[in-house]
């Protein structure tokens, strides 16, 4: 790999929470969670001054979307059951998810990054790469131009890496966090990456992490000491080649800055189990939003789909999912509903459910056209 080869990757800090707080400054070094409803919105008293819910209250199966480094620090995490947080947290402030006012701050991020390095690969809402490698500043001066503008874009920190390769540069950007600036060189890979923890790594995952422990390995430098042999011995040819690589901070991968999405889906978890002639009235309000949901994504973003899925979890926790594949691509709302609708048909609805998903996959771009081997109505299991 060119030594000269730079990618820097930009990771905001406690994302949906900062957002938030941007709203209500008098949160500030507080312990606050994101998980709540409409319904734990704040209220405005008489005086002015605005009334929040506590976690205490939470009552659900809803998940943390987010928490500040406060409530981080009394054993909440994001993905956390809101029920287990409030054991932990009972006093930490409880605001409901608002994805309109993240993807705003999402966009002004990204715009912010591009005014900076226009060649970005945009991973998620609220990370992206950037290849720095034609800038002409050092890559100090580089992080620095970064989290200027988007502080200047957005009034939220983040925190930036800038390594060889994505690899590592996603790696270093999570060593000082948060509003950090980490620079790695490949000269430092054993003394700053080879200590960290194997499950650092993005994609060694919980089940690899276990097995690498069983084996007496527990950091990034223990696998980096075995060699390839060993390692496709215990964890096949695929995987095994692809630990030496990353152990050694070896990463290809380019800077892709567009990608056609694989699908579009729009999923709810009930407050309470729904059974589907008891609550058949509930249940068909939340189909026929979610099905708008997709539909508004499918048109916002110029797609049409030509395979509609549902996505069904049943209160003893079995998942199981339905796709149809239609003649014609669809993106309209009632049209979407009617494919999701055939294939609710297949599914013995005796148990009570949990969740509800529908989702749109094999798309292309409105007014594309394409062949299609298949000139008939088709049902895929």
């Amino acid at each position: 790999m060119p030594d000269d080869k730079r990618i820097a990757h930009i990771d905001m800090d406690a994302f949906f929470a900062s957002c938030e707080l941007s709203q209500y400054p008098e949160l500030r070094g507080q312990a606050m969670v994101v998980a709540g409803r409409r319904s734990d919105a704040p209220r405005t008293m008489p005086d002015g001054t605005r009334e929040f819910s506590r976690l205490r209250d939470y009552t659900g199966r809803g998940v943390l979307t987010t928490a500040t480094y406060e409530a981080r620090a009394l054993g909440v995490h994001s993905g956390m059951p809101a029920m287990k947080a409030a054991r932990l947290a009972p006093n930490a402030i409880l605001l409901p998810v608002n994805f309109d006012l993240y993807r705003n701050y999402s966009r002004l991020f990204k715009d912010a990054v591009r005014s900076v390095s226009p060649t970005i690969e945009d991973v998620g809402i609220d990370e992206v790469y950037a290849d720095v490698s034609q800038l002409n500043e050092a890559s100090e001066k580089v992080a620095r131009n970064l989290k200027s503008a988007v502080f200047e874009a957005t009034s939220l920190t983040c925190s930036v890496g800038i390594a060889p390769n994505k690899l590592l540069a996603k790696l270093c950007s999570d060593m000082q966090k948060p509003d950090g600036v980490t620079i790695l060189r490949f000269e430092d890979l054993e003394s700053r990456i080879w200590p960290m923890a194997a499950g650092k790594i993005n994609g060694i995952g919980p089940k690899a992490s276990a097995k690498l422990e069983s084996l007496g390995i527990t950091t990034i430098g223990e696998i980096a000491a075995r060699d390839e042999r060993w390692l496709v011995e215990h964890f096949g040819r695929s995987y095994g080649s692809w630990l030496r690589r990353v152990s050694h901070g070896l990463d290809d991968r380019p800077v892709v800055t567009h990608s056609e999405p694989v699908s579009m889906s729009r999923e709810t978890t009930f407050e309470q189990d729904l059974h589907a002639v008891r609550h058949r009235q509930e249940l068909g309000a939340a189909f026929t939003r979610l099905c708008e949901q997709v539909a508004l994504d499918l048109q916002r973003k110029g797609y049409l789909a030509r395979k509609i899925g549902i996505k069904l979890r049943f209160n003893d926790f079995q998942t199981i999912t339905r796709d149809v594949t239609l003649l014609e691509p669809v993106a309209d709302a009632k049209a979407l509903r009617n494919a999701a609708t055939q294939c609710l048909k297949r599914v013995e609805l005796v148990k009570s459910i949990r969740l509800l998903g529908v989702k749109a996959s094999n798309l292309q771009r409105a007014g594309e056209k394409k062949g299609y081997e298949s000139p008939q109505f088709t049902l895929d299991f």
